[in-house]
């Protein structure tokens, strides 16, 4: 199932056919949808959408393109606080179905495409982004003091406390 799963999410021919139409999707998702929405989780969800619209915009407002490594925001307590914005998003939208099914079924999906994300840059020969060879997953950047993680490279220590590996999943 995971070798699967993590073929599904990390098909170029998929994700280019998402990309090119994922704004026709959108329209048709919501014409189909917007029948069932229930007018009582219409403030509900619309509060967690923006929860992640205001996560979305704090990241892009705290990033210093192709210049540093971000180490501000939200970027001091995740290597990439916007997925986390853009979990809340859609997570919203489907509030408005009222469906707890529904939400738990596009939980596990999402969890499942951070997980293949996550293995496959784990297990590239060469870094995905800019902040991969310095902020790996058991660095939890800005927490404590540069000399406690540092390897002496400019690389966090992997030999890390069970307790800080914890911590920073």
């Amino acid at each position: 199932m995971k070798q699967t799963s993590e073929g599904l999410f990390q098909n170029p021919a998929l994700r280019s056919f998402l990309v090119k139409t994922r704004k026709p999707l959108f329209i048709l998702v919501l014409v189909l949808v917007a029948p069932f929405a229930r007018p009582e989780w219409l403030l509900a969800g619309f509060v967690v959408s923006m929860v992640g619209e205001f996560i979305q915009l704090w990241c892009f407002a705290s990033l210093d393109k192709n210049s540093t490594l971000t180490i501000r925001g939200p970027y001091t307590m995740v290597r990439n606080p916007m997925y986390l914005g853009r979990f809340f998003i859609p997570f919203g939208f489907l509030m408005l179905l009222g469906q707890w099914w529904l939400l738990l079924i596009y939980t596990v999906v999402y969890w499942k495409y951070m997980d293949a994300r996550r293995t496959c840059s784990r297990s590239s020969a060469r870094p995905t982004t800019s902040t991969a060879p310095r902020c790996g997953a058991s660095c939890p950047a800005g927490r404590w003091p540069a000399s406690r993680w540092s390897t002496g490279t400019g690389r966090c220590s992997r030999r890390t406390t069970p307790a800080a590996t914890w911590w920073a999943r």
